[in-house]
């Protein structure tokens, strides 16, 4: 992506959170009591630019924010470092990001009314992985890097309305890709919408899974090469920028 579509999927990715009622939910929790510069909202804000840009590290991540005015703009600092980054990621509590989940549901529900929108998400399967470093002397069988071992746990948790439970936890070698595992976190339920991220990526996976009516969403690489097939209408009140038929690889 370039700066300028950056720029503008920020911020159709910004307008649905409501920072107002995210900062509620922070001055509730409390996580946010003494901290002084990168407070949880920044947080989200860099590391939805992260993901945009599909950036991988926090060193990374901190380049491009004490290097690119227009990331400080977007993310509102001028400078922050990997380990800052690192201390809050370890600090923010999971139930965070689920109550910002509900409250984009519950926004759907709003536009769209509970049936439909209902009827539109159904069951969401959430699915990711976890790497947890290890001592290489002690976990010589975790294959993961020269220096040290680690496991990893790829997981899948069922969302229906209010409530979420874990559906699948499979613990390998922290070495293997996570696309390795996307069969085994993946459901037959046609009802269901699986969420991905990059690290599931695999074409031939997804055809499978279309010609099965296996729902899901994920978000394709910067290097995918995309046809468009026909452009189709998008109503002018929706937010929705662009709908189109498309063939996505060679």
């Amino acid at each position: 992506m370039d700066n300028h579509t950056i720029k503008n999927v920020f911020k159709e990715y910004i307008h649905p959170l409501e920072s107002k009622v995210i900062q509620k939910m922070i001055d509730y929790t409390e996580i946010d009591k003494y901290v002084k510069r990168l407070d949880t909202l920044k947080y989200l804000y860099i590391f939805l630019y992260a993901q945009l840009k599909g950036i991988t590290s926090l060193r990374r991540v901190s380049e491009q924010v004490g290097r690119k005015k227009n990331v400080q703009r977007l993310v509102g600092l001028e400078s922050i470092s990997k380990s800052q980054l690192s201390r809050k990621n370890r600090s923010i509590p999971p139930g965070v990001f689920q109550a910002v989940l509900q409250h984009l549901i519950l926004q759907l529900h709003q536009v769209m009314g509970p049936k439909k929108a209902s009827e539109g998400l159904g069951k969401l399967i959430l699915i990711d992985s976890s790497t947890i470093s290890m001592c290489l002397k002690q976990y010589e069988w975790a294959d993961f890097r020269e220096t040290k071992s680690g496991i990893k746990l790829h997981t899948s948790v069922v969302l229906v309305g209010e409530e979420s439970y874990p559906n699948a936890v499979i613990p390998t070698p922290a070495r293997p890709a996570d696309e390795t595992q996307l069969d085994a976190l993946i459901t037959p339920d046609k009802k269901a919408l699986h969420i991905f991220d990059r690290g599931y990526f695999n074409f031939e996976k997804f055809d499978l899974y279309s010609s099965n009516g296996i729902r899901f969403v994920t978000r394709i690489k910067s290097n995918t090469v995309v046809h468009v097939v026909e452009e189709l209408p998008v109503d002018p009140s929706s937010s929705i920028t662009r709908h189109a038929v498309v063939k996505i690889g060679t």
